[in-house]
């Protein structure tokens, strides 16, 4: 035990970041052989915050390899309240996250087809077959994930997560937590947050069991002041986008949402939004925008579709569209300006229950008409997600009344988040470019 949490610490705090800072300094010669900074295409000039980026991810994961056996691991899914786990020291996993960049780098379908071996539909949900199919062979973008000690599912994204972590439980043999979160019409009445507010208690107990150690409350607190601050951080960082033209593209920050999901409530994750919207204000400044000639501003609703973004951006940036918002990236601001380190059980029942996807239809139509009011989108582009059927209940409806009432252009994009076998490109691509015409 003591060896490997001091492997653990070696490659957490000296050993990776050795290797992030030598990949760094490879990185830019190859950039001064090729010209840094310069515009790609119909891009703007690349961030130089996205550097930084990948050094945080691969930091998280190169520390995940030697995690098991030297520090507790949870995996938890996105929506769940972390904040309670990182004051006893757990090493946290988001299988959604790790989800995303299977899909990026294309491992969907294989993973896909060892889960569907093991019993498990394609009609599933993207990600949970990537990552069953990663626990049944092995195989990950990542080089190894670490062995759970707990599982931590919250229903606020979808009932999915809690037959998907049931089936990991039964495969690693640990303790299952699920917060279930009740779906919110309107405001979260007072018997919900406390009923909420409960299971966050259970769940320290459990957690504190698993840690062989006691929650220090100063610390809990220190970490919900760290998640609050993050969340307004990362809001800073999108406000950017109202700026004409935009400093980055939605898809950037798809991208660059990965710390306030996995890294929430430390201050690697403040420091880097810090930089983030530093450089987009600095861009706002002097005018540079994520593509070189916006003509047209539109909001995306949905996850985004991983494996065809960079194609996808290229055909809407070489036309002029730009993605200035989307309810995806707004989520991960909006809930979490309710924390309140005053009150971490009670705040993050709050928090927690009111997440986009577990509260009605009138609320999110209120939201997209909030961005593309604040944005001046005037167009909107609804990813009709294959895998994720919570997001994408209601699209056409949500759709008819943005056009009725904001006069919001719309189009129903029809794919999946991560698998491309369920993405028929030509048909998607015919389908944008008559979108585009509307606005000739």
């Amino acid at each position: 035990m003591i060896a490997r949490r001091v492997r653990y610490e070696i490659t957490a705090r000296a050993l990776g970041p050795a290797l992030v800072a030598m990949e760094r300094w490879r990185s830019r010669l190859r950039r001064r052989g090729r010209g840094a900074g310069r515009a790609e295409g119909p891009f703007g000039p690349p961030l130089e915050s996205t550097r930084k980026l990948k050094e945080l991810t691969a930091l998280h994961y190169l520390a995940g390899r030697f995690a098991d056996g030297a520090v507790p691991v949870a995996w938890v899914t996105s929506g769940f309240p972390v904040e309670m786990l990182r004051p006893l020291g757990f090493h946290t996993v988001y299988p959604e996250n790790h989800g995303a960049i299977c899909s990026v780098k294309r491992m969907v379908p294989e993973l896909s087809d060892a889960a569907e071996r093991e019993g498990y539909s394609r009609d599933l949900c993207g990600y949970a077959r990537a990552d069953l199919g990663s626990v049944a062979t092995g195989k990950t973008p990542v080089g190894r994930l670490p062995r759970p000690d707990l599982l931590c599912c919250c229903t606020n994204i979808c009932q999915t997560v809690l037959y998907w972590y049931r089936a990991l439980a039964a495969h690693f043999r640990v303790p299952l937590v699920v917060i279930d979160t009740p779906f919110v019409y309107g405001e979260a009445q007072p018997h919900l947050l406390a009923y909420v507010a409960d299971q966050l208690r259970e769940l320290t107990e459990i957690a504190e069991r698993v840690a062989g150690r006691k929650v220090d409350r100063a610390a809990l607190v220190e970490t919900m002041r760290l998640a609050r601050e993050g969340t307004r951080l990362w809001d800073e960082c999108l406000r950017a986008g109202r700026a004409r033209p935009s400093p980055w593209t939605g898809f950037d920050s798809f991208f660059h949402l990965a710390p306030i999901v996995a890294m929430r409530g430390t201050r690697e994750c403040n420091a880097y939004y810090r930089m983030l919207r530093d450089e987009l204000n600095d861009r706002v400044a002097r005018g540079v925008g994520g593509i070189a000639d916006e003509r047209v501003r539109l909001l995306w609703d949905n996850l985004p579709i991983w494996f065809n973004l960079r194609d996808l951006s290229t055909v809407l940036a070489r036309n002029g569209f730009n993605i200035v918002c989307a309810t995806y990236t707004n989520a991960w601001a909006e809930a979490g300006s309710m924390i309140d380190p005053a009150d971490p059980e009670g705040s993050s029942a709050r928090a927690y229950l009111h997440v986009l996807l577990n509260r009605d239809l009138p609320h999110k139509i209120s939201i997209m008409k909030r961005l593309c009011r604040e944005h001046g989108a005037t167009g909107a582009i609804f990813h009709s997600d294959r895998s994720c059927k919570p997001y994408s209940i209601g699209q056409i409806d949500l759709m008819g009344r943005l056009a009725s009432e904001t006069g919001v252009k719309g189009l129903l994009l029809e794919a999946d988040h991560a698998d491309p076998r369920a993405w028929s490109e030509a048909q998607a691509y015919n389908r944008l470019h008559a979108f585009m015409e509307l606005f000739a």
